[in-house]
């Protein structure tokens, strides 16, 4: 793995940006072997208030290829938005920080856009995880039906249970059920 390290200062002067909030972004750039491409990631987020406070997070989870920029709705330190910024100081985890809608692209800038990003997505949200359980229990209904429908008895076969049925041949040949009587009329 071979490693560049990267520090980038932002001041914003933005509406939405906090007066008087700088934010410095540490991030890397490696090249994996496995996959034989270049990709960054971010080492640590820094945000410095009036110049006087400042936290440190580590965003070892902020990652993606050196040709892709990232993106995710929400990066935080808040466990309800999946916390990918981890307090590095005692001081940090009094701060409750949440960048939304985030995009950061660290190399390969062109013409001053991002490129498609890499999302922050899981595989397991709330949404998927209550598709797949709907799928499952849909699929267990599936099953049972047609298990079902695999040992129905056909009617045909419930003819083979009921007593024989006799229908003469000729109108000489005497009815099955009435052969006792005629061979008693003829002793008698």
């Amino acid at each position: 793995v071979i490693q560049n390290k990267e520090d980038n200062q932002i001041n914003e002067n933005d509406d939405k940006w906090a007066k008087g909030m700088v934010t410095n972004i540490i991030y890397y750039q490696f090249f994996f072997l496995d996959s034989c491409q270049w990709w960054f990631s971010v080492d640590s987020v820094s945000l410095l208030y009036n110049t006087s406070e400042e936290a440190v997070f580590n965003a070892s989870e902020v990652y993606a290829p050196a040709s892709s920029s990232y993106h995710c709705l929400h990066v935080s330190n808040l466990q309800r938005y999946s916390a990918l910024l981890l307090p590095s100081t005692d001081h940090a985890r009094r701060w409750a920080v949440t960048f939304t809608d985030f995009q950061i692209q660290a190399f390969n800038v062109t013409s001053g856009k991002f490129s498609p990003p890499s999302d922050c997505a899981t595989f397991l949200t709330p949404a998927i995880l209550m598709g797949l359980i709907t799928s499952l229990i849909l699929l267990l209904v599936l099953a049972y039906a047609l298990h079902m429908v695999i040992h129905l008895k056909h009617i045909e076969h419930d003819d083979e249970h009921k007593g024989d049925i006799y229908f003469p041949q000729t109108p000489e040949q005497p009815e099955h059920c009435c052969m006792e009587s005629v061979v008693e009329k003829n002793i008698l």
